[in-house]
This record gives structure tokens, sequence and C-alpha cells, in this order.
């Protein structure tokens, strides 16, 4: 199916070679609408499924920016939606065999650590696989990575380093912390928040994760970027809505958009 889905898409990209793959979390999905030279929808390319989440249009988009080649997923597939995992990280194997070698992931997070508030932006440093399951279980494809790969920098130190300086450079606020992700699709309980501060995390949701391990298996360069679309519960005590995702995703958009474009810049 891998084979399949990178023999479709090739044939509607011709020469167009990807270098950089984007993963758009929900309500960040305006960054492939700019620059859009080529559109294939999920739902035609083998192996990939439909996204059913408001804020995530389903569709792969081919074009360049700052003079680099990139495909963007505008949104992506998640385990809550009853997908198995490794379907959920199919397209990022697909990213790779179609030559991307610096994956950007991006998502809409709930704040866990107190100094953060909705609409800003976390360069991710680490994560905490808490989703109970991990994508490369099964039979490994030497072809691709080693059966127990190295976890110690997922995300890219240098890259990490890089992002911030930029945030600097530009005037963007960047946060930086752990990412927990948990399976969803309920948001998490105020004794769950306890737990993943107390375990060391500043930012929790229900992706990433999964697509940041195969990334680097596979030996892509990783860089994280959530938006804190609302305080995790027990840190706030409004009640919880995707809704307001989408709308704080909204605000942070414009930012976002600058940041990503000059990390591509200088990539």
């Amino acid at each position: 199916m891998l084979d399949k889905a990178v023999e479709y898409i090739m044939q509607k990209i011709g020469d167009f070679k990807p270098e950089i793959g984007i993963i758009l979390g929900s309500g960040l999905g305006d960054l492939a609408d700019e620059f859009c030279e080529i559109i294939i929808d999920y739902k035609d390319i083998p192996g990939f499924e439909s996204s059913t989440i408001s804020g995530h249009k389903g569709k792969l988009v081919f074009g360049k920016i700052n003079g680099k080649n990139v495909v963007m997923m505008q949104g992506r597939f998640h385990f809550y939606e009853g997908h198995s995992i490794q379907k959920v990280v199919f397209p990022v194997k697909v990213m790779k065999k179609l030559g991307v070698e610096t994956l950007i992931i991006t998502n809409a997070a709930g704040g866990i650590n107190p100094a953060f508030s909705p609409s800003d932006l976390m360069v991710i440093t680490d994560h905490i696989n808490y989703m109970g399951v991990n994508p490369l279980i099964g039979a490994n494809d030497d072809s691709m990575g080693t059966r127990f790969p190295d976890m110690s920098k997922v995300y890219t130190p240098e890259l990490v380093e890089m992002v911030k300086r930029i945030g600097l450079e530009i005037g963007v606020e960047l946060k930086e912390g752990v990412y927990i992700a948990l399976t969803g699709p309920s948001y998490e309980t105020p004794a769950e928040v306890r737990m993943a501060r107390t375990i060391g995390a500043d930012a929790v949701g229900m992706s990433t994760v999964p697509e940041a391990i195969v990334a680097s298996w596979a030996g892509m360069q990783v860089i994280g970027l959530s938006c804190i679309c609302n305080s995790a519960a027990g840190v706030s005590f409004t009640v919880l809505s995707h809704d307001d995702v989408i709308k704080a995703a909204n605000n942070a958009k414009d930012k976002f958009k600058k940041l990503v474009k000059e990390v591509i810049k200088k990539l």
C-alpha cells in the first residue's frame, strides 16, 4: 500500500520533489491555502483516510515556500477516530518515500504550564507517549529504520534552537516545553493534568507523538510546534470545547504562518 500511495502521488506531482513536510493541526491549515500548487484529496490516495474532524480539510498540498519544495497535510488522522496507529503514521512514511528530509509537526494543545495562555506558540523540546501504543510495534521495515531506534533527540536540538532564534528575530514570542500525548477524544480530567504536570509535561494533546516517533525512526529531522488553544482542565476551570480550540488557533494563525515561513527559509 505504501508503494501504491507513493506511485499515485508521483503521477500527480510529476517532477516536483518535496524536501520539507508539514502536518497542519486543527485550525492551522490556512498556510497550505496560501501556497497551493498541486492539491490531492486524501480520499483519492491509496492507504489514506478521509479526515472527520472540524478544522482538518483532508488534503495533501504541494507548493513552494521561500524557494523550498514543501508538502503539507491539511489535517491528520487521529488514533481516536478509530484508525489503527499504523494508519495514523502512514502519511509520514509516504512523505519519507517522496524525499522529505525535515518534518514540521504542528498541533493544537492544552496548556499545562500555568505560564502558558491561549494562542501562545510552543516549540516542542521532547515528548511523553502516554497513548498506550507505539507506531513501531510490528514487523520492522529495515529499509526505513532500525528495529530499536534511539529516541533521545526526536526533536532535532539544532532545529529547536534555530526556531527559538527565529522567533526572537521576527518578534514572535515562543514558549518551549514537553508535549504529552493521550488518546482522547475526551479531554483530560484535572487529575490527569496534575499527573502530566508532575511527570514533566507542559502541554497536552491527542496527536503528534506517533508521527514524531516514526519520522525520527526514519531518519528525518523533526520540528514540533504547538498552538496552546486552552488551559487544560484544572489549570483553568472553564468548560473545554473544540470550537474554542479552533478559535484560539485562528487567533494565532498569523504569527504561526510568519514563524513557519521564516523557519522554512532557514532550513
